[in-house]
């Protein structure tokens, strides 16, 4: 089989195409022969060196998420046969073998199923974005543990960046949840995919004056707050309703207005997704499934992220489009669906 492997940490150049051995498939285990592998910004961190660590050192097969095709089950493994469709999440972390090869050996947790008809360009898209935009909606101290229809119905949700791929997520999932959802975009462009998604207002910071925007959306403040910048904390501050929760998943510096906060008994979470405990992440796993099997999660422009598709012989480039901030969803088309 082929395999994008990495000898040594360094820029998008260091992946190369090699052939190696079909993984054997142990007790408990699944191959999953992958069709998508998607590209996330932790993808190209970790190869370049500055990754979360887990202890893994090169060579390694970058990429966390993928979709593909069961292949073979190992011995104890149910509710899974070759031939099924599925998608998988954590490929690579605290592993030598992601999801940039032709064939890839989990444990049965880690491979999840997902109906004939949900295309493997939704399944690629789910592991780090969907499980993190899943969290992060479900952090509050009144909040739910699992989203579901109904579960943040009354509720208004802020997601920053709508055009990401986590807030595009954290819109489709919020909307499927019955929340009310307002994000906030840079650009005409990303507004309109931010609608696409699904969000109920948009907000274009660079153009109007957001925190008096959001406000007159939601004049009792918003309850959840899914933030992708840190800088963005006294915008939150401002319009988050008194008990609400920020919810942030990127890394960086941060400066608190404490006394702001003080004053509405605001909390702060940080999330990784890779180390949410067991039951948080079988939560999230089994709610974006049932979310995606009933077909309410979608990806493409018109549902506001773009896939953008890469020949595995590209995979370098794939890389290097998430290192320059594509907007969509990188993808790399490892075989035949």
């Amino acid at each position: 089989m082929r395999a994008a492997v990495f000898e040594e940490p360094g820029p998008a150049a260091v992946l190369q195409i090699v052939e190696r051995e079909v993984p054997p498939v142990g007790t408990g285990e699944v191959r999953v022969r992958i069709v998508l592998s998607a590209v996330n910004p932790t993808d190209t961190g970790t190869r370049a060196g500055r990754g979360v660590p887990d202890g893994v050192s090169p060579p390694r097969v970058p990429n966390q998420d993928g979709a593909g095709v069961v292949d073979a089950v190992g011995d104890g493994v149910h509710g899974l046969e070759p031939g099924d469709r599925v998608w998988v999440w954590d490929a690579s972390y605290a592993r030598e073998n992601g999801t940039a090869q032709e064939f890839v050996v989990l444990p049965r947790r880690q491979v999840v199923r997902m109906n004939e008809d949900v295309p493997f360009e939704v399944g690629a898209d789910l592991g780090i974005p969907a499980l993190t935009a899943h969290r992060c909606l479900t952090l509050a101290s009144d909040g739910p543990a699992r989203l579901e229809p109904g579960a943040l119905d009354g509720r208004t949700v802020l997601v920053a960046g709508g055009a990401g791929a986590v807030g595009n997520a954290s819109i489709q999932l919020a909307k499927w949840a019955g929340a009310t959802v307002l994000t906030t975009v840079s650009s005409k462009e990303k507004a309109d995919l931010a609608v696409a998604a699904g969000a109920d207002a948009v907000i274009n910071y660079r153009e109007e004056d957001a925190v008096a925007r959001i406000k007159e959306l939601a004049p009792g403040g918003v309850q959840v707050v899914v933030e992708v910048n840190t800088e963005n904390l006294r915008i939150d501050l401002s319009v988050i309703a008194p008990g609400g929760n920020i919810a942030i998943y990127v890394a960086g510096e941060v400066t608190i207005p404490s006394f702001k906060a003080m004053l509405k008994n605001v909390s702060l979470d940080f999330v990784l997704t890779y180390t949410t405990s067991t039951e948080e992440k079988d939560n999230a796993v089994a709610a974006v499934a049932e979310a995606v099997n009933a077909g309410v999660f979608k990806v493409g422009e018109d549902a506001g992220l773009p896939i953008l598709r890469f020949p595995f012989e590209r995979v370098s480039d794939a890389h290097e489009a998430v290192e320059q901030n594509a907007i969509g969803k990188v993808v790399i088309e490892v075989t035949e669906p």
